[in-house]
């Protein structure tokens, strides 16, 4: 069994900090902390971790920069290092890049770009590309989490800011099911739908560049009753074939992964998708390609 190297693993504490996007979702609204990480991953050679901001309020993300670093920095740990909260664009960012580069352990900075209140768009207002370019001189990567019929935007913030590492998160938050063909019908009032032939066709563009890479991760989380690695092989397969064996990366995504599915059914599904291909790239999307982006080693 080949080890893994997680790149997407949460962690809240609400007795600490404060995630208002959980009050909707009932099976996220309690607090998951390390030990219980450790018991979902267990036995499925998780040597390490990287920490992804769970966006938390906007007053609380240096505090959340802080526990993630020290968790980070404590060789008992398996968090190694972290992407923290920021939002391009903004007055105060400038302050997040130079708190954020000088602290070891913080790799990169993420906005979640698809929520309600945040319009197509966002990443290619001016102020929000001259902020990402900045964070590609800072020494940071930035992760680009956005619906998936905005793909397109991905990649034109990927060529307006060739000289910062780009990081897709969640396949592009591909609908599984449509991907692979096995639900055709789009829905019209669902800001996530998107059409098999787009996300393909937007996916191999973005690949192209050579400043992103695809974060495999997420898409178990809209795995419904009855899912196999059938259900999931088309999106990963058309990632991994995208963007070559040098620029993707796992990412568990736990907990939110256990809307779908348990970090051991997707960990096991993700392996069985790629048992044909060659050792050394299984290796590569699994561990050694994030030792290398994040800098690990």
């Amino acid at each position: 069994m080949h080890p893994i190297l997680d790149t997407h693993q949460h962690l809240w504490d609400l007795s600490r900090f404060q995630l208002p996007w959980v009050d909707g979702v009932d099976p996220l609204n309690r607090s998951f902390l390390v030990e219980d990480y450790l018991a979902a991953v267990e036995g499925l050679q998780v040597t390490g971790t990287v920490y992804m901001e769970v966006d938390v309020t906007p007053e609380q993300r240096y505090e959340e920069a802080d526990y993630v670093s020290a968790l980070s920095a404590d060789d008992q740990q398996v968090m190694r290092a972290a992407v923290v909260a920021g939002r391009p664009g903004s007055d105060e960012f400038g302050e997040d890049i130079r708190r954020y580069s000088a602290t070891p352990h913080i790799r990169g900075v993420r906005q979640v770009l698809h929520g309600p209140d945040t319009p197509q768009g966002t990443c290619l207002q001016p102020e929000f590309v001259e902020d990402v370019r900045a964070l590609g001189k800072a020494g940071l990567s930035f992760d680009v989490c956005l619906r998936p019929a905005e793909i397109a935007d991905a990649v034109a913030l990927a060529e307006a800011c060739p000289d910062t590492l780009l990081i897709l998160d969640h396949c592009g938050n591909a609908d599984p099911y449509l991907v692979a063909e096995q639900n055709t019908q789009i829905e019209q009032d669902n800001p996530f739908s998107h059409t098999a032939a787009q996300w393909l066709r937007d996916m191999e563009t973005l690949g192209s560049k050579q400043n992103v890479v695809c974060k495999v991760s997420g898409i178990v989380a809209r795995a419904q009753e009855g899912w196999s690695a059938q259900t999931l092989a088309p999106t990963v397969d058309h990632c991994l074939d995208a963007f070559g064996p040098d620029r993707v990366v796992f990412g568990g995504d736990w907990p939110v992964c256990t809307l779908g599915a348990s970090y051991a059914e997707w960990a096991t599904a993700l392996r069985q998708i790629i048992a044909s291909r060659p050792d050394e790239e299984q290796v590569k999307l699994l561990h050694d390609n994030a030792v290398r982006i994040y800098r690990l080693d």
